[in-house]
């Protein structure tokens, strides 16, 4: 198989440029968020993905453990290990310049002792060269996430739906639509904030409830479903793009059909090849024509049936 290599072309033939911004960092979220400076995230799973990203230009990237449905084919993010998180973040990582770049841990990873939570957590960053680690709900999480934070490793928090822990949930759906389920909301977000968390997401929570609750969060929020109100926002890349050809959440806008272009290039490709339209002379490699005629009437004086390669 061929790469390509070499600058971005643009239409002109010249080298595309890319503006040159400064690395994202945590001081500079912090900022964002006292100018009211909105904040863009986005999921990305491997080096072209994380590429557009970066070209881009979005503020933080997440190598979230929606890779284990939309890239590796899982039911749900429950079955990703570590090592595969691990081998996509390195990945991302190769591509990422500017943004801020956040590994998710993966369910099973840091629930059962704050040794092992941090264990991973330093996997991450010494690995895959994470800036900062994602970990889900609050509760036990927020003893986690302490630890994590006090070993040096910066931690954004995750609270609202939970993926890892959906079906304790009842399934895919909304947190925090009762009195009670959003002053759990709001308990588990000011502890995660209060043990060091730089930074929270929150998922599927009615845009009122975020709404009510800003006024009480110093860190930096990112919106998946949660309304307007937060700093910023992050959406599943294959979700945006239409990539993953699947039913969507409410909260996405599909900003492309790249799924639907895929589809159409691969099947003009088929009918090309079955039609005998491809190859043609300008995707075929020439021989000088002393060269050609020299090698045909080597075949037609020698008999090659039979012969080793280290006879020729």
């Amino acid at each position: 198989m061929s790469t390509r290599q070499g600058e971005p072309q643009g239409s002109d033939g010249e080298a595309a440029s890319v503006p040159q911004r400064a690395k994202m960092t945590l001081p500079r979220l912090a900022e964002m968020k006292r100018e009211g400076e909105r904040i863009v995230m986005v999921t990305a799973y491997d080096h072209p993905s994380a590429q557009v990203a970066e070209e881009a230009g979005v503020d933080i990237v997440l190598v979230g453990d929606s890779a284990a449905m939309v890239v590796l084919g899982y039911e749900s993010t429950v079955p990703v290990t570590m090592d595969e998180m691990l081998v996509l973040t390195r990945a991302v990582r190769r591509a990422t310049k500017t943004p801020l770049m956040i590994g998710d841990m993966p369910f099973g990873s840091y629930e059962g002792s704050n040794e092992l939570a941090v264990s991973n957590a330093q996997r991450f960053v010494k690995e895959a060269g994470c800036d900062a680690v994602k970990l889900e709900r609050g509760g036990q999480s927020v003893d986690r996430a302490r630890a994590i934070i006090r070993a040096g490793i910066p931690v954004m928090g995750h609270v609202g739906l939970t993926p890892q822990t959906a079906t304790s949930l009842g399934g895919f759906k909304t947190q925090g639509k009762s009195a009670e389920a959003a002053a759990k909301l709001a308990e588990e977000t000011l502890a995660l904030q209060a043990v060091g968390c730089f930074s929270i997401v929150f998922e599927a929570i009615p845009a009122a409830v975020t709404k009510a609750l800003m006024p009480q969060i110093d860190v930096p929020v990112i919106g998946i479903g949660a309304g307007p109100d937060t700093d910023g926002q992050v959406l599943v890349f294959h979700d945006l793009l239409g990539i993953f050809n699947s039913h969507s959440p409410k909260f996405v806008k599909r900003y492309a059909d790249v799924h639907g272009q895929m589809v159409a290039g691969v099947r003009s490709y088929t009918e090309d090849v079955r039609a005998g339209r491809f190859p043609a002379e300008e995707h075929s490699y020439t021989i000088d024509a002393d060269e050609l005629e020299a090698f045909k009437g080597y075949l037609s004086a020698e008999s090659l049936a039979g012969r080793s390669p280290w006879d020729w």
